[in-house]
């Protein structure tokens, strides 16, 4: 059943109620749903999905907005509309997502099925090119020809997820209801958004209503080729704050020279580049946009040098309406180098009269202005009325940015509508601006209250196709059926962002983090069976890990040198090692079982021995604490030489019975010689004698103590190791005991060396010299 979930088919055949099933329907085909498209792809591995877009070609407002000048900021630094087209279009080929993507189709209709646990959604096909126009401009088209000359047909479709990708720039602003004479002016009334290319602007007179990004760009390019505007007069209601663009023109020579070279074949440079943008942007936030005395002191500094700027640029005649009467940032910035110095041409005339009638070739500016304010009497800008002729009255007046999602009925659970359920909460509003309670498995990308007056929306949009991956992976490995926020959660990061947003705009950094590490408690996640096991066992594996950690943390405590220098082995085989199986030790014919090679160590006199060899730690598990890879007979003393471990007085004894009586001395010198692996760790064990003969229950003789202290072999060593008894600890069968008397009271049997190996550090070769080991009374 899965299986079909993820697959896009055909659902009842011939019959009248056949649908088509997409696992995931993508609303918009801009740089949202083209990120989400490519990184379904390249993340999940996904392409069972489609993309609609009414308008005639993906790209979302860069496919819409052609005006004369329209850019952001890219070849050339600043680069044209048409190049970021190009780009995006470049994207769709290089993740092979160019096919998922179905233009000319308005979706009208979003439907929860609670049953299906589905939505249903109602797709209207259009006549191609009808979905540029605006939602005004059709439903006029509509009345005038019919509804066959805008739709096709339309269709019900079945999804699982739905990803609303639509933005805020869909519909502009319409024609203001409160300026009289439209209906009988000759000329053409169109917005920036919709541009009309088949108007002659050559030798006309042009109105342009608006200040904001769009007009500060296409402004300057009316009055050049091929446009050639005979006069440009643009009516402003009140100032923005311009960023001044201070590109060297040697800097922008390199740019377009070198940097499309740089970026492909330096590794590396392009995302470097794009974090050092990002870390300016929000260096400006800092600086900018806080209410510390920080960033009022830069706000300050800031308005000092863009004022400056301006009087620079534009003639005296317009500094004081260009003289912005609040903060800077509590406004959309413009960052815009031809606008201010286009104003010092007598073709472009600004203005704050306002539009108040249109004339047939004309328009009525005035009386009156609506800046400075005019309350303000002490004000030299003009409030007479006049009288302008008009070819062209160009709308550059935004957004209808607060009707989200407005164009789509959206009904959730319950029949809850959600433009309904935002009107009674007091406005759009989304779980970090991508999930409304109430409305299961459907993801808003770039929904109310995610756009920053800092940074760059295609970043945030980035970080929401990323936290929404995290859910539709869930749900398309089975693990998961829904995902709805819960309305307690939706409630208060609502009322959290807006008493934010009293004081300053949220920073990109913070959303990023937030985008990053999903808080899972937000959300009613009904799983499935398959999930839940899923769910249990990474619980049980999270304990594991962390008790891991603890003993790490212990092990490391207890062997700081050694420990630290374990972490590279650790992530070095972090995805290698097995379940941890602290591995057992046992001597016999002097090698070590239990995964690990030892070499022989030739008997220890004042002549000195050699002890080398080689650990796997593979074999190990990776994961042992003070895992020996050697512990080795200690051979009997031919001949004892003066200070060294003795054997018992009198007599001539058989190898079953020698020992080394420590009676008399207060511990033990170890002397090094000059070729050791520098800062190793090693334990010395002495094995106290067996039972003699003592049997356990299962047959094996019964063991002795062992007596283990540790010590550091270095590469120089001026003086031998001295090692007082007290330093020794006594084991049985690896335990720690306690009060088991005193050391040279014992009969030793056996000598050994293991190494202390941390989490499998230390793989591969080994080399430790021994010169002596010699019982003595002191120091």
């Amino acid at each position: 059943m899965r299986e079909q979930q993820n697959i896009i088919h055909v659902v009842n055949g011939y019959e009248k109620d056949a649908y088509t099933y997409y696992p995931i329907l993508v609303v918009g085909a801009g740089v949202s749903g083209i990120a989400l498209g490519c990184q379904l792809k390249e993340v999940l591995g996904f392409d069972q999905f489609r993309i609609f877009d009414r308008q005639s070609g993906a790209g979302g407002t860069w496919w819409i907005n052609r005006y004369p000048g329209v850019a952001p900021e890219w070849t050339t630094l600043h680069p044209p509309g048409p190049e970021i087209i190009r780009y995006m279009q470049d994207v769709c080929k290089k993740y092979q997502i160019t096919d998922k993507i179905q233009c000319n189709t308005d979706i009208t209709e979003l439907r929860w099925l609670e049953e299906e646990q589905e939505w249903q959604a109602t797709l209207l096909h259009m006549v191609p090119g009808t979905g540029d126009m605006s939602g005004k401009d059709r439903q006029t088209l509509i009345a005038e020809k019919g509804r066959e000359a805008v739709y096709i047909k339309e269709e019900i479709v079945r999804a699982k997820i739905i990803c609303n990708c639509t933005g805020c720039f869909i519909e502009p602003n319409s024609w203001p209801d409160d300026i009289p004479g439209r209906e009988q002016f000759e000329g053409d009334i169109f917005h920036s958004a919709r541009w009309k290319h088949d108007v002659d602007l050559q030798n006309k007179d042009v109105i342009v209503v608006g200040t904001g990004c769009s007009a500060a760009q296409l402004v300057p390019n009316l009055i050049k080729e091929p446009h050639n505007a005979k006069s440009v007069t643009q009516i402003m209601r009140s100032p923005p704050w311009v960023e001044p663009k201070h590109t060297p023109p040697v800097l922008g020579e390199l740019w377009e020279k070198y940097s499309r070279w740089c970026f492909t074949y330096i590794p590396g440079l392009s995302r470097a580049f794009r974090l050092f943008t990002f870390l300016a942007a929000e260096k400006d936030f800092w600086d900018l946009f806080l209410q510390t005395p920080r960033s009022i002191q830069g706000r300050k500094k800031h308005e000092v040098d863009n004022l400056q700027s301006l009087r620079e640029a534009v003639p005296e005649q317009y500094h004081e309406i260009l003289t912005p009467d609040y903060e800077v940032g509590c406004k959309r910035r413009i960052y815009e180098a031809s606008w201010f110095p286009s104003l010092n041409d007598p073709k472009i005339d600004l203005t704050t009269k306002p539009l108040t009638s249109i004339q047939p070739r004309g328009v009525t500016l005035g009386p009156g202005r609506t800046y400075p304010p005019m309350e303000k009497t002490d004000s030299k800008v003009s409030t007479e009325e006049v009288h302008l002729p008009a070819d062209a009255i160009i709308l550059a007046h935004g957004f209808e940015v607060s009707t989200w999602l407005a164009p789509i009925r959206i009904i959730g659970k319950g029949g809850a509508i959600m433009q309904e359920v935002w009107n009674e909460r007091g406005g759009p509003q989304a779980y970090l601006g991508l999930a409304m309670d109430g409305f299961p498995n459907m993801f808003i990308i770039i929904g109310p209250n995610t756009i920053t007056g800092h940074s760059s929306v295609i970043l945030a949009s980035e970080n929401m196709v990323g936290y929404t991956l995290k859910f539709i992976r869930k749900i398309l490995n089975g693990d998961v059926k829904t995902v709805d926020i819960k309305k307690e959660k939706e409630i208060a990061w609502t009322n959290e962002i807006q008493d934010r947003l009293k004081d300053t705009v949220y920073s990109q950094a913070d959303f990023t983090l937030r985008s990053m590490f999903p808080k899972w408690g937000d959300w009613d996640i009904q799983y499935t069976r398959k999930g839940l096991i899923k769910q249990r066992i990474q619980q049980i594996l999270q304990v594991l890990a962390f008790a891991a950690c603890l003993f790490g943390a212990l092990a490391i405590r207890k062997d700081p040198v050694g420990g630290l220098a374990a972490i590279p082995a650790v992530l070095k085989r972090a995805f290698k090692i097995g379940p941890f199986v602290p591995p057992a030790w046992e001597t016999k014919d002097d090698r070590v079982r239990g995964g690990a090679s030892a070499s022989h160590l030739t008997p220890l006199s004042s002549n000195g021995a050699r002890f080398h060899g080689h650990l796997d730690t593979s074999t190990l598990g990776g994961a042992g604490f003070a895992s020996q890879f050697s512990a080795v007979d200690a051979a009997p003393l031919s001949t004892p030489a003066k200070d060294d471990l003795t054997e018992p007085a009198g007599g001539e004894l058989n190898e079953q019975d020698r020992f080394w009586d420590l009676s008399g001395y207060n511990g033990l010198e170890i002397e090094l010689g000059d070729g050791n692996d520098d800062g190793k760790t090693y334990t010395l064990i002495l094995k106290d004698e067996p039972g003699r003969g003592k049997r356990e229950e299962d047959g094996r003789e019964k063991a002795g103590l062992n007596w283990e202290v540790e010590f550091t072999a270095s590469t120089h060593v001026e003086h031998p190791v001295w090692i007082p008894w007290k330093e020794f600890k006594a084991t049985y069968r690896g335990k720690e005991v306690d009060n088991v008397g005193d050391l040279k009271t014992t009969r030793i049997r056996r000598l050994g060396i293991m190494m202390r190996s941390y989490f499998g550090r230390q793989d591969g070769d080994f080399s430790l010299e021994v010169r002596s080991i010699s019982a003595r009374k002191s120091a």
